[in-house]
């Protein structure tokens, strides 16, 4: 299963400069299977130090020098280390901080080699007021759970995802074709974007069998509470996980959570979510000017969930979207709004972390909210998923109207339209969009 960014990892390779990576990303989103992949395909070697499974391997890293760390490595693993044709791998190195710490001097003395490092829960040490990131001579890397586009590669559609990449022939798409992406779009809302789901659904077809890995996943995610927090914490991040998936597209309240647990409680169990890479915030922005990170309020915020399959699993419904013939009106537009965000997210640039934007206008008798304001060739545009016509559209309107912006995007199920002002994108062309 190739992923996009295994693209960006070739022209890491192949590039005169290369520092070393460091891969982030939530848990089972295919981070370890991506690099070991293109470790065995494009290099002569992959040495892969696992510090979770492998313990010994810390003691490795008692010193800094580069060159007794590679033989340090040669010694515990029998292999020799040969820069250009040799791939090191540094999994789950969260639990080593020293080996993060290394990294700056390989850098430094030995930059022709190549070093990938990834770990499921890295988060919480670099956040660690006591760890000292080698900051400038590390290049992150962010991941996430398959995009719709890649999970057509996966399924064999490899050709009409790359019709669909060119964004300007959407407006001749036949009614056909439209129809026939649309069931795909549905597929992708049950499946979801985590590898082994997809893996399964790729393979056998059996939607009942994806959905137990999902579940199987939501148990494994469950289970790493007890890595994130103490066990007194744990009754927080289990209201704030299953809460989250139930509260996509509306205004976060912590009393609609519990109100019998204080706020800043759950508001601790969110945050340790939000590094875990579980859930996003999408915040609120006056939408004035760019960057849209100046405009932000701290206490308004939507979220978002890691995977829009897992929504459902931890919803425990599928029927309604497998029935439904409007989209947008799926658990009251979570769905779809999800399925936007992860777009978003999956197609920035994997070389910073992305952020989510929405707008709301408070007023007596007007008010009016969108989805989501992104960035596009230095401009804002606001997004809207919603049913029904154009004309319809207030919100986008008023936005436009407000800001003088130009162009506003209708989201739905219904076919391309480049009419400005709003121009209306298929639910199948958000990466197409994204790109042109």
């Amino acid at each position: 299963m190739k992923r996009d960014i295994y693209k960006t990892l070739l022209e890491w390779k192949e590039g005169k400069k290369h520092k070393p990576l460091l891969l982030r990303g939530a848990r089972q989103i295919g981070k370890t299977y991506t690099i070991k992949e293109f470790g065995q395909r494009e290099f002569a070697t992959i040495i892969t130090l696992n510090f979770e499974r492998n313990e010994e391997f810390k003691e490795i890293f008692n010193s800094y020098n580069p060159k007794d760390i590679i033989e340090k490595i040669s010694l515990y693993t029998g292999k020799n280390v040969k820069p250009g044709k040799t791939l090191l791998f540094f999994d789950e190195i969260q639990e080593c901080p020293r080996a993060i710490v290394s990294l700056r001097y390989f850098h430094e003395e030995m930059p022709g080699l190549h070093i990938i490092s990834a770990g499921s829960l890295l988060e919480f040490t670099l956040e660690s007021e006591d760890f000292k990131m080698p900051v400038g001579r590390i290049q992150y890397l962010y991941m996430f759970p398959l995009s719709f586009g890649e999970f057509l590669d996966a399924i064999g559609q490899q050709e009409l995802r790359k019709y669909l990449v060119q964004f300007n022939t959407h407006a001749t798409l036949p009614q056909a074709l439209h129809e026939k992406l649309n069931e795909f779009v549905r597929k992708y809302f049950l499946i979801g974007g985590m590898p082994e789901v997809v893996q399964e659904y790729s393979t056998s077809q059996d939607i009942i069998r994806c959905q137990k890995i999902q579940r199987s996943i939501i148990e494994t995610y469950v289970d790493d509470f007890a890595k994130y927090a103490r066990k007194s914490k744990h009754r927080y991040l289990k209201k704030i996980f299953n809460a989250v998936p139930s509260m996509v597209g509306q205004k976060f309240m912590y009393s609609q959570v519990d109100n019998t647990i204080k706020s800043r409680d759950l508001k601790e169990a969110l945050e340790i979510l939000e590094m875990a890479g579980v859930v996003y915030r999408v915040r609120r922005t006056s939408g004035a000017g760019l960057p849209l990170e100046a405009g932000t309020k701290e206490n308004y915020f939507k979220m978002v969930f890691l995977d829009v399959g897992l929504l459902h699993a931890v919803n425990g419904e599928y029927s309604d979207t497998a029935k439904a013939k409007d989209f947008t009106a799926i658990y009251k537009g979570a769905v779809a709004e999800q399925f936007t965000g992860q777009e978003i997210m999956a197609y920035h640039s994997p070389f910073s972390k992305p952020s989510l934007y929405y707008w709301v206008r408070e007023a007596k008798n007007s008010n009016a909210e969108l989805d989501y304001l992104i960035e596009k060739n230095s401009k804002i545009i606001p997004l809207e998923i919603k049913s029904g016509a154009k004309g319809k559209m207030r919100s986008l309107a008023m936005f436009l109207e407000n800001y003088k912006a130009k162009m506003g995007v209708k989201i739905s199920q219904a076919k391309y339209d480049g009419e400005l002002p709003i121009i209306s994108v298929p639910f199948y062309s958000i990466e197409g969009f994204l790109k042109q």
